[in-house]
């Protein structure tokens, strides 16, 4: 059995900093995209940083030079450094991440961690 388990999130003001962490469990997997995506009620989840094989990074146009994600393929895990948060990044914040397990390609998410930017 694989998951992904994530750390991090909590409440923060606006301006300020927060890390989120997320490591894949289990065995005998291997992953291609891995990344982070948001969500708020009575809307779409979206897409905030995903990085496709280490070799490519895709950012929203909203977050793009506030937010950095980091992976570590030896160890499955990955990170997304945010800062300069602002109100409107408040979500529940989901890892994500594709992986081959058990003869094919599946989508796994974490469990959610929520992010909240208020004064």
């Amino acid at each position: 059995q694989v998951q992904l388990v994530e750390s991090g999130g909590g409440l923060v003001q606006p301006g300020g900093s927060l890390t989120l962490s997320c490591a894949a469990s289990g065995s005998g997997f291997s992953i291609a995209t891995m990344g982070w995506y948001r969500q708020n009620p009575g809307k779409n989840r979206e897409l905030v940083a995903v990085s496709v094989s280490s070799s490519s990074i895709n950012y929203a146009d909203s977050v793009k030079g506030r937010f950095t994600i980091s992976r570590d393929n030896a160890k499955n895990t990955v990170s997304l450094q945010m800062n300069s948060l602002k109100p409107e990044d408040t979500a529940v914040y989901y890892c994500y991440a594709e992986m081959w397990y058990r003869g094919r390609w599946s989508n796994y998410w974490g469990q959610g961690t929520q992010v909240t930017v208020s004064s």
